[in-house]
């Protein structure tokens, strides 16, 4: 008992230290005298970062097949790419676009060229980098294998799961937003990677509706759920899944697409974040906080990265504690906090 209650004590302490990484002395406000004026602020312009050359993203929009999808993927596809360079900090050239009728910086969504930007990504990433791929457009399945649909042959579930196999890092978050992507999920689940599908089973082969809501939430104050001023990963695809149920039930008819999330490496994907999914995918974000916190400089964004990292490992370690012995938990749980506090203690000492 004793030994649990002093366990308790030391983690609370160092998780008070992490936190202070990230504190800002706040000084009085000094009022100004009786029948004085109180001078207006100056407004700076905020400084324009550099795009954070640690991400990569792959966006694939898939064939139409008809004018109305045609129109809906060129529009999703075009609106994910505009918030992925201006809004969440990713640079042009690591942002690689296929479609069906590609444009002078495009590429046709071909399984050669499909490979071949897969190819580059191994080539280009490194261990510690991001990597989110993106699937807009048709999905099939015929009983046993789950495709998605390209210009030309098509590539599986299978395929890809050895395409993404490939990469240096492990750190890949694959959104498919395409009907029968369901069984997307179980040859992609990998640890360290992150899988959204937009139907829960290849059987979903209607056209979805996910892909519109997800983009969404990228620029929107209402997928930030604990109002943190990013939008999560996690967040993202439960905006999305809330809008996707909205729309059906306005509508008045059936609701033909489930999303899933798997983020554990079981192959298991759930539609809301539970039986340990969900907490990779609730510390993974879109935008570049550890970038901005060190206003452009290299040391102090991979200092803020690492902690970013130890965050999320203790989320994991929450998200698994009810399936570990206690002795077990409390030993991982405190190694992964002194590695925090130390890398807070760090970030302190070098920033301005």
């Amino acid at each position: 008992m004793m030994r649990t209650f002093f366990s308790t004590t030391f983690l609370l302490t160092l998780l008070t230290v992490a936190a202070c990484a990230q504190d800002v002395p706040v000084t009085p406000k000094q009022q100004p005298p009786v029948g004085e004026t109180k001078p207006q602020p100056t407004a700076t312009p905020a400084q324009k970062l550099p795009p954070d050359p640690n991400k990569f993203a792959l966006i694939i929009g898939g064939i139409s097949g008809e004018e109305t999808y045609a129109k809906n993927f060129s529009k999703w596809t075009t609106s994910l790419r505009t918030a992925l360079v201006e809004r969440m900090g990713f640079a042009e050239d690591r942002v690689t676009v296929l479609t069906e009728k590609p444009s002078e910086k495009e590429q046709r969504a071909s399984a050669e060229n499909v490979r071949q930007a897969l190819v580059v990504l191994r080539n280009t990433v490194k261990p510690d980098q991001q990597v989110f791929v993106f699937f807009i457009g048709h999905g099939s399945f015929d009983g046993k294998v789950a495709k998605f649909n390209l210009v030309g042959p098509d590539l599986s579930s299978t395929d890809y799961a050895q395409l993404f196999s490939n990469l240096p890092t492990r750190n890949v978050t694959v959104v498919n937003m395409a009907s029968a992507s369901g069984d997307f999920v179980k040859p992609l689940s990998a640890n360290g990677r992150i899988v959204i599908t937009a139907t829960r089973s290849g059987m979903e082969q209607n056209a979805t509706r996910f892909a519109e809501p997800f983009i969404a939430a990228l620029g929107n104050p209402e997928a930030d759920a604990d109002k943190n001023g990013r939008v999560s990963v996690l967040e993202a695809f439960e905006y999305a899944v809330k809008m996707t149920k909205s729309y059906f039930e306005q509508k008045g008819v059936i609701v033909t697409e489930h999303a899933l999330l798997d983020d554990n490496g079981d192959g298991k994907g759930h539609p809301k974040a539970e039986e340990g999914d969900g907490a990779l995918a609730k510390t993974t974000y879109f935008d570049s906080l550890p970038q901005q916190q060190a206003g452009g400089d290299p040391v102090l964004a991979q200092l803020f990265s690492e902690k970013l990292r130890l965050e999320g490992a203790v989320e994991q370690l929450k998200a698994r504690k009810t399936q570990m012995k206690e002795d077990e938990y409390e030993a991982e749980l405190e190694k992964v906090l002194i590695e925090l506090a130390k890398t807070s203690r760090t970030i302190r000492a070098k920033k301005p």
